[in-house]
């Protein structure tokens, strides 16, 4: 089986570490990553990837601004999109699928758990 390639547009690098670390040791992935959403939308157009993790909260562009970009790119908008959240109460899951989102992980996330999480809402066996 091809390792999946996931690309995590965080801007706390910690969150980065622990997600890097939990897909790649117990998913078998390989990950990619990216500060911000202009710099992810950058990475998302020059690799082939499986999925995108992206965190609501961020400076700038934040990833509701960052899911419409790749969803208007024609070379992005298949991807699959999942978001991360430390703000449960103040994100509408509703929205955020209606934007096109596959999922909604909260934050803090199991590493341990989290390959299988983003393998559920995608239907990867």
């Amino acid at each position: 089986m091809l390792s999946k390639q996931i690309l995590m547009i965080d801007d706390e690098s910690d969150i980065q570490t622990v997600a890097r670390i939990g897909l790649t040791i117990v998913g078998g992935w390989q990950v990619l990553t990216a500060n911000s959403g202009r710099e992810g939308i950058a990475q998302a157009k020059s690799h082939v990837l499986d999925a995108i993790l992206l965190d609501v909260m961020m400076p700038d562009m934040d990833g509701v601004a960052t899911l419409k970009a790749l969803k208007a790119d024609i070379s992005t908008q298949s991807i699959p999109i999942i978001f991360l959240t430390a703000k449960s109460r103040a994100i509408n899951r509703k929205e955020l699928y209606a934007l096109g989102a596959q999922g909604v992980i909260h934050k803090p996330f199991d590493p341990t758990t989290l390959s299988s999480q983003i393998s559920g809402f995608l239907g990867w066996d």
